[in-house]
């Protein structure tokens, strides 16, 4: 029956043992062996023997050592075959034919290239991105992908050119969700897209954000002209407001001292009662 080859790894305990257990129990053969021969007659075949193998017992307990900083694991794998990940730091030891490969699992902080992209509108931008990442799964970063740091930062490349084609640069109508205008929305996004992408090299993503997002300089001067134009004509906008809420508050003064009257009809016209015009 066939099988997948493909099935994705699982980080297990490694079979790693107390170091210093090991050190104590190597410096104890040690003791062992010079007491021997002192007693011993010097060249005899039991104290060559003994000799020998206290010597091979010696550098094959020694072979075995490792050692495990905080935040740092450690793959045991048996002629290929994956055993567990050791996690706890310290002096350890296995035996020497295990292969130990060792992987931080400590916060890395990566800021991608500036890359240019074509937002909702097919505008041409330029973003960068901070990412905040660790390895959660020792397992699947060494066995599942070739390299998980080279896999990383080609992964971002492709989730902020996904996101940054999701939604337009600005919207001068502030009534769409943009790059520029919603922060935390875009962010969360970028982390939901980065977290489902990484999760194959057992990655996890804490946090990250746009450290760059301009138009391309091909169009940033009229980007830049649009936005000042869009901002005279919401001044403007603003200042026929403000004049018509001030000739509101003047009629209705007057009307409350009774200086002019108006009913509905002579103020839809701009007439007095008496059918004079407002002065």
């Amino acid at each position: 029956m066939p099988t997948d080859t493909n099935v994705p790894s699982r980080e297990i305990p490694g079979a790693g043992a107390n170091g210093f257990l090991m050190l104590a129990a190597m410096l104890l053969l040690v003791a062992i062996g010079i007491f021997v021969l002192s007693r011993t007659i010097a060249g005899a075949p039991f104290s060559i023997l003994f000799t020998v193998l206290a010597i091979m017992a010696f550098f094959f307990v020694t072979t075995g050592f490792y050692k495990i900083a905080p935040n740092e694991a450690a793959a045991i794998t048996l002629f290929g075959a994956y055993r567990g990940s050791d996690r706890t730091p310290g002096l350890r030891w296995t035996w020497p034919w295990m292969h130990k490969a060792k992987i931080s699992l400590r916060a890395h902080n990566l800021i991608s290239q500036t890359i240019k992209v074509n937002d909702q509108r097919g505008n041409p931008i330029e973003i960068a991105a901070q990412v905040v990442w660790r390895v959660t799964d020792s397992a699947q970063a060494l066995f599942d992908v070739d390299d998980y740091r080279g896999f990383v930062a080609a992964q971002i490349e492709v989730a902020v050119r996904t996101i940054g084609a999701r939604y337009p640069y600005d919207d001068f109508t502030h009534q769409e969700v943009t790059l520029r205008g919603d922060h935390e929305r875009i962010g969360g996004e970028l982390r939901a897209e980065l977290m489902a992408r990484l999760a194959v090299a057992g990655i996890t993503v804490d946090e990250c954000g746009f450290t760059h997002l301009a138009y391309a300089p091909e169009i940033a001067g009229a980007m830049l002209r649009r936005q000042q134009a869009a901002a005279v004509v919401a001044a403007r906008e603003t200042l026929v407001a403000g004049a018509v809420g001030m000739v509101e508050m003047a009629l209705a003064l007057l009307s409350e001292k009774n200086v002019v009257h108006l009913d509905d009809e002579p103020r839809r016209h701009g007439q007095q009662p008496d059918g004079r015009p407002l002065q």
